[in-house]
């Protein structure tokens, strides 16, 4: 059985697809994700793959594009976990709603269920703190996986960003809905 973590947003999307039969671990994880950075959107690597976004015209062309990208990778997965909403959120988040709506809704159309996991949920799953910053998830992520995405995506760059954060929350998403599947969480 197939399923999927997502990491939604409008700048840096990332999925984590895992077969659950399966022991749950990072070399067993497909993941995509999309950034604006070049360097990135050529990134592949065993089981990573980045690419770039397509051009847009307004605001509703641009969450097409986003979900129609994931819904690519997201067909044939029989469950799907996304993260739920920061109720601290700040910036764009009608954007955000919007654009995390049209992939929920495409995803109910062709019957794929999903599941919202809170922020706080994934966070304390991963680290052990319901609030842990980038930092702390990025060290949990290389505690458990020990594969150093930062020196392989973003070398030299000292602080954890788009995208090897996006992937490391798609990648707990993803085990968070494992656990639940099995009955472990």
């Amino acid at each position: 059985m197939l399923i999927a973590g997502i990491d939604y947003s409008l700048t840096s999307p990332s999925i984590c697809v895992f077969n659950s039969e399966e022991a749950f671990c990072f070399k067993r994880c497909a993941f995509y994700f999309l950034s604006d950075v070049k360097k990135n959107q050529k990134l592949f690597m065993n089981n990573i793959k980045g690419e770039a976004f397509h051009d847009w015209n307004s605001d509703f062309s641009r969450y097409e594009n986003i979900s129609d990208w994931a819904m690519d990778y997201l067909i044939g997965c029989e469950q799907v976990a996304i993260e739920g909403y920061a109720f601290g959120a700040k910036g764009k988040v009608f954007h955000i709603a919007e654009n995390t709506g049209v992939l929920k809704y495409r995803l109910h159309q062709t019957g794929i269920p999903v599941e919202v996991i809170p922020p706080s949920a994934v966070k304390k799953q991963a680290s052990g703190k319901g609030n842990a910053n980038k930092e702390e998830m990025y060290k949990a992520f290389l505690k458990e996986t020990f594969v150093n995405l930062q020196n392989v995506i973003s070398p030299g760059k000292k602080d954890i960003g788009n995208p090897v954060s996006d992937i490391v929350d798609s990648y707990f998403i993803c085990k968070a809905l494992y656990l639940k599947l099995k009955g472990l969480k």
